[in-house]
């Protein structure tokens, strides 16, 4: 157990930047377990035990803050849960170069999110009755995606939020954390079912993502965030670009 202590400082620094950007720390855990020899599907069930308990804190707080809006939040969240499960049974079947492949363009396209996240800010606006069919198909969509690489679905839900629905960044990044919360553990309970779990390993990872969720929502209220955009897409960025080179020379440790 005392080799593996070192996940939960991973889980902690994953949880306060998913708890702020609203993605979940997936994009953070899922690299790092994967550059260490992890299995795919090892590294996305674990993963998807700290994004749950990052979720769950992230929850608690921006309740207390009053960010959440719980009505479109559990229907999206409910409305992932059958993608959860596809995704969860497909990624039984993937092979460590091509999962390496697929994240590192989910990788990219989260830094590209990051980086812009400023930009996509728009005025809140009452909700299109064709954007909310669009939804239910991102969100089964999304549901997929969580699974399968254990980031959560906050990369298609917070543009989804922001830009199709015009809902302001300070709520949409809680929001997903809400959305996630029933993402992550439909995500968990496949997973589980299907054998893929370490519970220690994703013990580990949960307790330092639920204390990294309560800091990361707090920070969220006053932090300055370019900077921190800036630092996180280049770590991201160089995450993908070390996936791909892995799986196109072989190298899959």
């Amino acid at each position: 157990m005392i080799d593996q202590l070192w996940l939960i400082p991973l889980g902690f620094v994953a949880g306060v930047l998913g708890s702020m950007i609203g993605l979940g720390g997936g994009i953070i855990v899922v690299p790092v377990l994967t550059f260490f020899g992890f299995p795919p599907t090892l590294a996305t069930s674990n993963s998807l035990f700290a994004a749950f308990s990052n979720a769950v804190a992230s929850t608690i707080s921006y309740h207390r803050q009053k960010r959440i809006e719980y009505s479109l939040g559990l229907k999206l969240g409910l409305l992932t849960i059958p993608g959860t499960v596809l995704g969860a049974y497909i990624s039984s079947d993937v092979t460590p170069e091509l999962f390496k492949i697929l994240f590192g363009f989910v990788l990219i396209a989260s830094a590209v999110y990051i980086f812009l996240r400023k930009k996509l800010e728009s005025k809140e606006k009452n909700i299109p009755k064709q954007m909310m069919v669009f939804a239910i198909g991102a969100s089964f969509f999304a549901g997929i995606i969580s699974a399968f690489f254990g980031i959560g679905g906050g990369i298609v839900f917070v543009p989804l939020m922001v830009v199709g629905m015009g809902m302001a960044m300070k709520k949409a990044a809680p929001t997903s954390q809400l959305i996630l919360l029933f993402a992550s553990f439909s995500g968990v309970a496949v997973h589980t079912a299907l054998g893929h779990s370490d519970f220690l390993q994703a013990g580990l990872l949960a307790s330092g993502s639920f204390a990294g969720g309560l800091v990361g929502a707090r920070l969220s209220v006053d932090i300055r965030e370019r900077y921190l955009q800036i630092l996180v897409s280049v770590v991201i960025i160089a995450a993908a670009v070390k996936m791909f080179w892995d799986s196109f020379s072989g190298n899959f440790v």
